[in-house]
């Protein structure tokens, strides 16, 4: 008769009655804790966001400064690992909103720049752009040698620019020199009105606008260009002719970039002897018109 080695294994034992807690139910137990403010602290913690505990509750604790207390916590690896985030996620250490900042805000959307220095009337930015448009009459004047009065209706277009800032801080000519091109054109209507009395010309200025402080802006203007004109015998011998034209005038605003001009200059037309006769002809001009400031 053969023998038969029986292995008993042994089961650990348990009480009668007591639950049995499988992993689901163990994790069933544990899920409303993990859904509370302490245990999101602890372990989901983000420094975007901190979950603030729930009232009743007690406040988180806060490490005391002084060296690390790891050593008092045992050898693990592990001791430590809960107390950082509980640390970080102080109130002390959330970071606060932060208001935009201004400068951010203007470099974004910046103010439209006057055409001032410092304000309306004193003086013109080096920056700043001119056009004008201008009509009048010329009144002739028969003398400085022209043996006719040429009387004449004229229009003109003008563009500026400011050479520099506001020269002459502190005196009474303080103010901005101003460079201009000037095409200007029309037509004699006395003596005689026919075809030939036709002029146009282009003109370079140098104009020198004061600074007054106000809304009116005297200025002084030179310029010096060429004219072709039909005017002919007896005061002049070709059609290419030089045209002299001094100045002074106003120009009052009626917006901070626009204002009315006016003008009164004296024209004279004369070839420097290129053609016979070269007698001249001599204006004394009335303009008036608009000027944009941009």
């Amino acid at each position: 008769m053969k023998s038969k080695l029986h292995v008993l294994a042994l089961k650990p034992g348990r009480r009668p009655g007591a639950r049995r807690h499988t992993p689901l139910k163990m994790f069933l137990l544990i899920l409303p804790w993990m859904a509370s403010a302490p245990a999101q602290n602890a372990l989901w913690f983000s420094p975007e966001m901190v979950v603030e505990p729930e009232p009743g509750s007690a406040p988180l604790l806060e490490p005391m400064p002084g060296p690390s207390t790891n050593s008092n916590l045992g050898s693990s690896p592990h001791a430590g690992f809960g107390l950082t985030p509980l640390a970080m996620s102080s109130p002390k250490a959330t970071a606060q909103p932060t208001s935009p900042s201004t400068d951010a805000d203007t470099i974004l959307h910046p103010d439209p720049e006057s055409i001032w220095q410092d304000g309306v009337g004193q003086g013109f930015r080096s920056t700043t752009h001119t056009f004008s448009v201008e009509a009048g009459v010329g009144l002739g004047m028969a003398s400085f040698g022209s043996r006719q009065a040429h009387d004449l209706a004229l229009t003109s277009l003008s563009y500026g620019h400011m050479l520099g800032p506001v020269l002459g801080e502190g005196h009474w000519y303080r103010g901005n020199f101003e460079w201009r091109v000037e095409v200007f054109g029309g037509m004699q209507y006395h003596p005689n009105v026919n075809t030939d009395g036709w002029l146009i010309g282009l003109t370079p200025h140098l104009r020198y606008n004061f600074a007054t402080g106000t809304r009116w802006i005297p200025f002084l203007d030179a310029g010096a260009g060429v004219t072709a004109t039909g005017i002919a015998h007896p005061d002049l011998g070709g059609t290419f002719e030089f045209n002299l034209q001094p100045a002074i005038g106003m120009q009052w605003f009626v917006r901070d970039n626009l204002a009315l001009t006016g003008e009164v200059k004296y024209m004279h037309l004369s070839c420097a002897g290129i053609d016979k006769p070269n007698l001249g002809v001599n204006e004394v001009i009335g303009m008036i018109g608009l000027t944009w400031f941009f």
